[in-house]
Parts: C-alpha cells; structure tokens; sequence
C-alpha cells in the first residue's frame, strides 16, 4: 500500500487546461515519421530506442524516464503529452525553447505509436 501511494504521489500531472489543447496536426505516417527523426535526435538517449525510459543515459538520472509503452501514460490526451515535451519537469529539459511547436506536435504522435 506504501509502494503505491509513492507511486501516486510520484505521478507527473498536467494541468487540466492541457487536456483540452487539441492537436493540430494529423497523426499520419509523414508527422510519425518527423517525430521518429526528432525522437531518434533529442529523446531515445533516456526514453530507450524502443520508448520504455531505459535508454543509456537514464542510469545516470535520479528518476527514471517516463515508458511510452505505458498504458497509463497512453491514456493522457495529446494536450497533456504536449505540454510535457514543452515544460519539462526536474531532469527533462523544457523543449518548448529548442523545439518548435510542430515539432512537438510530430513527437507526441510518434509517441503514440508506442502503444503495446
């Protein structure tokens, strides 16, 4: 009961204002694959080649990225996997500063294609 109280607590929340930022754009195999060339570039070196947190430099963070194969992290909106990218949180940079707005975008479709 200890363990998942902690694990609840531990839980990165968007503000539910996220929830309701709609994707602009179509989650079709040209924004996929934009997003999978941005993942390959910024994210897979702590989110893992195949998205489940365990990528090589994730030894060396305190907490461990977050697994896209999840099925709780896959029932989040897009909104709030977007505004995720682009606020960052502790150890995970704030993209808004180095990514675009549309690349963002692609990212969280690409992520979706992380589905078990």
């Amino acid at each position: 009961m200890l363990a998942a109280l902690y694990r609840q607590k531990d839980l990165w929340v968007a503000p539910e204002k996220a929830n309701t930022i709609p994707n602009p754009i179509a989650n079709n195999n040209i924004s996929i694959e934009r997003g999978k060339k941005l993942f390959s570039q910024v994210c897979w070196t702590c989110h893992g080649v195949n998205g489940q947190g365990n990528g090589p430099a994730s030894k060396a963070l305190k907490r461990k990225p977050a697994n896209f194969t999840d099925s709780t992290l896959q029932k989040q909106t897009d909104g709030a996997l977007f505004w995720k990218i682009s606020e960052g949180k502790g150890q995970m940079s704030p993209y808004k500063v180095s990514l675009t707005t549309e690349q963002r975008w692609h990212l969280v479709n690409y992520i979706r294609n992380f589905k078990k």
